[in-house]
């Protein structure tokens, strides 16, 4: 792992990287000793730091009720320091009318979850992994339907279908660009192939990207799960109060 530097600004994925993954999105759980984690670094890092996660903005508050500045659906929309909330213009409605035959596809199958975020939507076969290319298949059909205003994610058990032209490393360069992490040096921490254009993001700006789990990736460095992430944070945590 890189040597610490107080001048970092903090990029930090929820699920699979703060907190292990579960069965669905709603049966995340965090404990008061989690966020304070978080609530500590954002303090030790003079505001610098951001919650970049495909969940949208009202999830990651729910989850994390920090009031941090974020990014959801995957850079969709954006919550600057100043509380500020950005959203890419996209015709919500055309989406929410192809979506039908996904939501369809998952009530009629036992284990798949069917959730809607609002500008994304997601179809998680995680509770019946045999589905996995059954699933693809009607997000990329409910795509077609759309045109290119969006596009396909793939993701640890989970199909999207999400805006075109948005990611988490576009979401990075923007935070950037502000206060209170402009001038600092980057460090993102994801686990997921979505969090890749941000790693290389991150890379190009020359900070450390640090990738959590297994698997092929662009970031330089690596962390085994979402305890060990907390524990690292903590140990920055103390090596800025100079500890």
């Amino acid at each position: 792992m890189p040597p610490f530097s107080a001048n970092w600004a903090f990029f930090l994925d929820i699920d699979g990287t703060l907190f292990d993954i579960a069965e669905t999105p709603d049966a995340v759980r965090t404990g008061r000793a989690d966020n304070k984690v978080i609530a500590t670094l954002r303090e030790a890092a003079a505001g610098a730091v951001a919650l970049v996660s495909g969940r949208s903005l009202a999830a990651i508050d729910e989850l994390v009720p920090l009031n941090l500045p974020a990014s959801g659906q995957h850079g969709v929309e954006r919550r600057d320091a100043q509380g500020r909330v950005r959203r890419a213009p996209f015709p919500v409605e055309a989406l929410q009318r192809a979506v039908g035959g996904i939501r369809e596809f998952a009530a009629k199958h036992d284990g798949l979850v069917f959730e809607n975020k609002g500008y994304c939507v997601a179809l998680h076969y995680r509770l019946a992994p045999q589905l996995a290319g059954a699933a693809h298949r009607v997000v990329r059909e409910a795509a077609a339907r759309i045109g290119d205003q969006v596009e396909v994610m793939g993701g640890k058990m989970v199909a999207e279908l999400k805006p075109a032209g948005r990611n988490k490393g576009i979401a990075i360069e923007e935070f950037m660009r502000e206060a209170p992490f402009a001038g600092r040096t980057p460090v993102f921490l994801g686990d997921d192939v979505t969090d890749e254009q941000g790693f290389e993001v991150v890379n190009r700006l020359g900070g450390h990207t640090v990738k959590v789990g297994e698997g092929p990736t662009a970031a330089r460095w690596r962390l085994k799960g979402p305890a060990e992430v907390r524990a690292w944070l903590r140990a920055w945590i103390g090596h800025a109060a100079g500890r």
